[in-house]
């Protein structure tokens, strides 16, 4: 019998990555990658340096193990509890508190943290969910708290073809996992623009420095809370 397939719901997406989390950093072995890889390992440690970080979707730590050495401390959430074991071998018990739980209800006691970082999480929110998850988000930070959110650009040849955009304009791709399964999975690429946009009243966008501005594979795109 097949692998069953998955929907590109909540829950779907939750048993997709579940069921990726042996293969899942395949993907960051990809070689037109590499350059944009390194610059951001190096990069984030320095953004993050000393503070209190909240990392949404931490999955299998691959982010993690970079920042965690770094700040002060790192409370890190995930619904998988697959990816979330790869990630505990990669880090310090000492350096980060991992928890299993939802984007979009964080615990209500992880509040006054001075920082935010979701790798590769915000090109699964749907558009109709980008304020919600952010507004949620927020209510954890401090003020003049930094936000950062790193994510895939489209690039054909090394992305997933798009195979569908529904009526509320989110777009999927069509994933095939080493067991045979397939799936759905929501996949959105927002413009700076639309990011822009979005947190219009909620934070200010930051320049990026030049080197991140000049990623091939991956956007970055960082902003700070009011106050």
């Amino acid at each position: 019998m097949a692998p069953a397939e998955t929907d590109g719901s909540a829950q779907g997406m939750q048993r997709y990555y579940a069921a990726r989390a042996p293969e899942y950093d395949l993907v960051y072995e990809k070689p037109e990658r590499q350059a944009d890889i390194a610059l951001l390992q190096a990069e984030l440690p320095r953004r993050f340096e000393g503070l209190r970080v909240l990392e949404v979707a931490c999955g299998t730590g691959f982010w993690t193990q970079f920042i965690a050495p770094a700040a002060k401390h790192v409370l890190a959430l995930d619904a998988s509890p697959e990816t979330m074991a790869i990630a505990q071998q990669r880090v310090a018990p000492d350096r980060v508190t991992f928890r299993e739980g939802d984007a979009y209800a964080l615990p209500e006691d992880w509040r006054g943290l001075d920082a935010a970082f979701a790798g590769f999480w915000f090109s699964h929110v749907p558009i109709a969910r980008r304020r919600e998850f952010l507004q949620g988000l927020h209510c954890c930070l401090a003020p003049g708290a930094r936000v950062l959110l790193i994510d895939n650009q489209f690039v054909a040849g090394s992305n997933h073809a798009i195979s569908e955009i529904d009526a509320a304009g989110d777009s999927y791709q069509a994933r095939r996992l080493a067991d045979g399964s397939t799936h759905r999975v929501l996949k959105n690429f927002p413009s700076r623009e639309e990011l822009v946009a979005l947190i219009d009243g909620m934070g200010r966008p930051l320049p990026n420095p030049t080197a991140l501005a000049g990623l091939s594979y991956y956007w970055c795109f960082e902003y700070q809370l009011p106050g």
